[in-house]
């Protein structure tokens, strides 16, 4: 088992958090695409702090990142559906169906994602 360097559990080998970005990087209000290992990711930087999401729209497939964040939602620019960068869910039409969003945390001014293990 790893141990964490933020005094949480410790996590498997397989559940390793990997670094996205640099706190710094991605002003409040402001989104960040990145590809970790095959994952399209969409970091969402909001009042309340940073989150992760899918960089995809579960209606349409529309990249997410080309879309506008309002307050804790990202609004999708295909169709105007919209989800909860918070926890993926879908608030809006036309989207129905949740997308994935990631668990991050930060630690020396980095922020570090956990991703799925494939």
């Amino acid at each position: 088992m790893a141990a964490s360097r933020t005094g949480e559990p410790p996590l498997s080998d397989a559940e390793n958090f990997q670094f996205l970005a640099e706190v710094d990087a991605v002003k409040p209000g402001k989104l960040a695409w990145f590809e970790i290992d095959g994952h399209d990711i969409l970091l969402c930087h909001t009042k309340e702090g940073f989150y992760a999401i899918e960089n995809r729209c579960s209606h349409g497939l529309a990249a997410l990142s080309g879309g506008r964040l309002r307050g804790c939602r990202i609004i999708c620019p295909l169709h105007g559906g919209s989800f909860d960068v918070r926890d993926g869910s879908a608030t809006g039409k036309p989207a129905s169906r949740p997308i994935r969003s990631y668990p991050l945390r930060i630690a020396d001014g980095r922020i570090e994602i956990l991703l799925p293990a494939r």
